[in-house]
């Protein structure tokens, strides 16, 4: 049985005072039996972990370094995002995609530095508009699994967290279907399914891709989707709370 995760990305926003108001929200009414998780930006992150400790609420970093340290000015390792308390990290966001470049092979890297550490990576794949017009979305996400599947194997895989996040989704009021959502998320596992059937079993595929509180019980109804990896809802504690509570388990 996988639990469901209620992930936030915050992505650059926030300030010290909108977190403390925002975690003492989602402190105050935490659903039972769904893992809830922020991803502050970094600067924050030792504010955030004060903030959430002692309760069921996880901290994860929205990025993390390839390299492990060095001269890499403005980078941050896997192994300081760990002293930090973090537990998991995004990798492979499709902002960090499209709008720095991130490759395949520099993703599956990044996946390769959290897991040394011990960080739970999300893997973040998701199709542009352009490529599922052009029937590409299946090609599209499992070679971005793959470079991964390459990088570490499945025995590196284990503990991590799918994110399928269609780009055309993101921010823009647009979201896949239930259908469509669960014809991808089902591919996704069918893959892990074809080099360990036990790791597909109990990997949590996300949807990401403009979750809300009145479209969360339709995704989430659905059988391989384990969760929301959630953009600007989650910077609202009564939309982030509501989503977990549409979740099947809070029912």
């Amino acid at each position: 049985m996988r639990d469901y995760l209620i992930a936030g990305n915050w992505k650059m926003n926030g300030s010290r005072r909108e977190n403390d108001a925002l975690i003492a929200g989602i402190r105050q009414s935490t659903p039972t039996g769904i893992e809830f998780l922020v991803c502050p930006p970094q600067v924050y992150l030792e504010q955030v972990g004060a903030l959430v400790a002692g309760s069921s609420i996880g901290l994860g970093a929205q990025n993390v370094s390839e390299y492990h340290g060095g001269a890499y000015t403005g980078e941050v390792s896997a192994s300081m995002l760990a002293e930090l308390g973090c537990r998991y990290v995004l990798v492979g966001h499709s902002e960090r995609r499209a709008l720095f470049a991130e490759l395949d092979e520099q993703v599956a890297s990044k996946f390769a530095a959290a897991v040394e550490q011990d960080l739970k990576p999300i893997l973040c794949v998701g199709e542009t508009l352009a490529q599922r017009q052009a029937d590409e979305t299946e090609a599209v996400v499992v070679a971005q699994l793959d470079a991964v599947l390459a990088e570490v194997g499945s025995t590196g895989f284990a503990g991590a967290v799918i994110a399928y996040e269609p780009v055309w989704a993101i921010g823009t009021g647009e979201t896949a279907t239930p259908e469509q959502a669960q014809q991808v998320h089902a591919l996704l596992r069918a893959r892990l399914a074809s080099e360990d059937a036990e790791l597909a079993d109990s990997t949590r595929i996300l949807y990401g891709g403009s979750m809300k509180p009145d479209n969360a019980a339709g995704l989430l109804g659905q059988p391989d989707i384990d969760g929301g990896l959630i953009g600007g809802a989650s910077l609202d504690a009564t939309q982030f709370l509501q989503i977990g509570a549409a979740a099947p388990v809070s029912q």
